[in-house]
Order: structure tokens, then C-alpha cells, then sequence
């Protein structure tokens, strides 16, 4: 017998109070999303304690997999449903423990009835499932107390209801219950996660990157298509914005001195940035800043780079090390990506000595050698913008294994 549903349990959602309706319904859109293109015979319904999805043949695994990465599922219980009758339910708990016997050495089983009416109490089930599964597998020892396996049974007015697994997911709040920011992403590592970060605390991601080609390169915009893409399951879609950048940096390197370099770029992105998030109905920006990891990320340099904006700047790397960072970047498959070879904007006429603590009144009287409202008007003007989807990504790193054999 296989999972007839899942039934998803929310976790944080739950601390909510009045609000809950909210993030629930939120929730309940963003899995309809994930899973109506690929899974059209799904039915979900949600509720104030859980959330059921009737997979109608669709294969579980799969569905399983998919939904470990929406925000806002705390966990996963593949769920097979029988029908209300003694017979069925040890049919049912045999059927659900067995692809499990030979890795768990004992058991339980835990039953709950919402339907009092039904002939057989908590008691009688436990004893009648439970020696129906002992006797089918005799390796199989009962254990009250902390068992390899527990059998959930749920005795409902529809059916009995049988389960073994938990499966960890993401947690989190839901995606766009925590309105609207735009992330500055670059090719690097730090980027991709501060949007995983963001996502997770249930920020709706529109990711805005600069392009400077011909210093820049198409595989440059490929890549950071690709870790958009990878960013997209667990949202469904995010808008990637493309804003040219060339000009800008070809008039900053002709007119402002070499250490100041990085500090006017990083205010013009920021001020971009900004724009669009106007346009667009934004609340804050997010990069992936890490204190002190390189110049353009002292407290100095934040303080002279955000004079240009008001707006709330988030920074979920703020205070980790670049080990963790680069855990994250590898559990949710960006890290390969970033570290393929090729230049941003960011690290294109980077100076070799950099302003590690750049003084603003400096900064200020630099930039009166640029038009800084052309150059951010004409930069504006040619905004490219698309949605990118999860099955958007280009598989660059193949790619690049193959050229190095060429």
C-alpha cells in the first residue's frame, strides 16, 4: 500500500495567535503553487493545526522532496488512509512498517480517536495493531518506551489513518508574509544565501544584479541566472533584474582616485537598488555582507556606502564566518556554482588598496566629478527583466568539467 496523503505540520506558524489565518493561507498558496505544474492530481486543504495534501496516485517521494523546501513546513508525515474497520487497520499497519523492519528493531502503536462512535477504544487498537505487526515480522519487538518506530493511528469519521515517518523540512515563516525586498545578488557565495536566509524569514526575493559586459561575460549572467534558479524552489518564481552598469564603472574609474573606487561603485549600486525597489514595491535590501570579511564591509565603509538610502538595509550574514556561510552555500546547492570563474562586475576594476575606512565628506566631493542622476537615469532605462523558475537553471558546472577536457 502506498501514502494515500500527507499531512504537513507548521511549526513556528503555530506561535502566530490572531494572525495565524494569515500565514496559513499564505502557506497553503505557495504549496498549490509548488506542486499544481508538476502534480495536478493534488488536492490541499489547510487548516489551523494542518495542513493535508491527497496525492491521487502522485508519487509521495517526490511530493515529499518538493515540499522540504517551502518555508513555513516545519514537517512532512507520509500518511496512508484505510478504511474504518479493525480488519483494515492491521492490514494498514502491517503494509506501513514494512519497508522499515530491517533498519528499526521495535515499535509502537500510538492511536487517537476523533470519532469516539467507533466500536474499538484507544486500548483495544493498540493491542490488535500492535500484535498484527508483531506477529507478521516476529523480529520486531514492542517498546512503550523510546521504539525505533511509532505507528501514529488517527480513527477520523472518513477512515483510519496511519503513519511512521517525520520528515524535517524547512521551517520558517512563508514566503511574502513579510512583504517585499530586493537582493543584491553578485556571483559570489555570500549572496545566494543571504537570500535563502531572507526567504526563510518569509521575505518575498526580487533579485537585482548588475551586468558590465564586455568586462563582464555572458557566462558571468548565465551564473547568476543559475543560483537565481536555485533561490526559486523555494519561492516558485523570483523576478531577475538586470541592470547595466557598464557607464557607471567606466566613468568611476576614470574620475574618482583608485582608493575610493569600490565605496562610489557601492553607493551607485545602492542607489539602483533603491530605485527599482520603489518602483517596484519593495520594503527593504539585502546583500551578503559579513563583517570585516573585506573592505567594502567594515562599519566604516557600511556607514559611507548607505549615506545614499534611507531604506532598510538587511544583512543575514552580518555576523557569521565564511565556514558557515559556506555550509549553507553547499546544504542548498549554490555553492558550485559560485565558485565557477567568472568575473562580476564586483571584482572588476577592484584597486589593490582599497579605502578600509573611507571618509564620507571625501566621498561626497568625489562624486561631484559624475553625473550621478544621467548615469542612473540612462542605467534605469535599460533595466532587463524576467521570471526565473526552478527548472530554470543551466547545468554550467557540467559544462565546465566538459571544456576542461576539450
Amino acid at each position: 500500500m502506498k501514502p494515500t496523503q500527507l499531512m504537513i505540520r507548521y511549526g513556528e506558524l503555530s506561535t502566530k495567535g490572531k494572525n495565524i489565518n494569515f500565514f496559513i493561507d499564505r502557506l497553503g498558496r505557495n504549496v498549490k503553487n509548488a506542486l499544481e505544474g508538476s502534480y495536478p492530481n493534488v488536492e490541499i486543504s489547510w487548516f489551523r493545526d494542518r495542513m493535508y495534501v491527497e496525492l491521487n496516485d502522485e508519487p509521495s517521494d517526490e511530493v515529499v522532496e518538493r515540499l522540504q523546501d517551502i518555508f513555513g513546513i516545519q514537517t512532512i508525515s507520509p500518511v496512508l488512509q484505510v478504511e474504518k474497520t479493525l480488519e483494515a487497520a492491521k492490514e494498514g499497519a502491517i503494509e506501513i512498517v514494512r519497508p522499515f523492519v530491517e533498519e528499526a528493531k521495535s515499535f509502537k502503536i500510538n492511536t487517537k480517536r476523533a470519532d469516539h462512535d467507533f466500536e474499538y477504544d484507544t486500548m483495544e487498537l493498540n493491542r490488535s495493531l500492535g500484535s498484527a505487526v508483531a506477529t507478521t515480522f516476529p523480529n520486531f519487538d514492542v517498546k512503550m518506551k523510546d521504539p525505533d518506530l511509532t505507528v501514529r493511528t488517527e480513527v477520523r469519521a472518513d477512515g483510519i489513518y496511519l503513519s511512521v515517518e517525520t520528515i524535517q523540512a524547512a521551517g520558517g515563516l512563508p514566503v511574502g508574509t513579510a512583504g517585499k525586498g530586493m537582493l543584491m545578488l553578485s556571483g559570489g557565495i555570500d549572496s545566494p544565501v543571504a537570500g535563502y536566509l531572507s526567504m526563510k524569514r518569509g521575505i518575498d526575493v526580487e533579485a537585482v544584479h548588475f551586468a558590465s559586459p564586455p568586462y563582464t561575460s555572458p557566462k558571468a549572467l548565465q551564473k547568476a541566472k543559475d543560483l537565481t534558479a536555485k533561490l526559486a524552489r523555494y519561492s516558485g518564481q523570483v523576478p531577475f533584474i538586470e541592470v547595466p552598469f557598464t557607464e557607471i564603472q567606466e566613468q568611476i574609474k576614470k574620475n574618482i582616485p583608485e582608493g575610493y573606487i569600490m565605496t562610489v561603485t557601492r553607493r551607485m549600486m545602492l542607489r539602483l537598488t533603491d530605485l527599482i525597489r520603489e518602483q517596484r514595491g519593495g520594503l527593504a535590501i539585502m546583500n551578503g555582507e559579513s563583517l570585516g570579511q573585506v573592505a567594502s564591509q567594515t562599519l566604516e565603509s557600511m556607514l559611507a556606502i548607505n549615506e545614499v538610502t534611507a531604506t532598510p538595509i538587511l544583512r543575514p550574514l552580518v555576523a557569521m564566518d565564511k565556514t558557515e556561510i559556506v555550509e549553507i552555500a553547499q546544504k542548498i546547492d549554490t555553492y558550485e556554482l559560485s565558485i565557477l570563474p567568472f568575473e562580476d562586475c564586483c571584482t572588476i576594476f577592484t584597486p589593490p588598496r582599497p579605502k578600509t575606512k573611507p571618509n564620507l565628506e571625501k566621498v561626497i566631493e568625489y562624486e561631484k566629478a559624475l553625473d550621478v542622476e544621467g548615469l542612473i537615469e540612462q542605467a534605469m532605462a535599460g533595466l532587463k527583466i524576467e521570471n526565473i523558475g526552478p527548472d530554470s537553471i543551466q547545468n554550467q558546472v557540467d559544462e565546465e568539467l566538459f571544456e576542461g577536457l576539450l
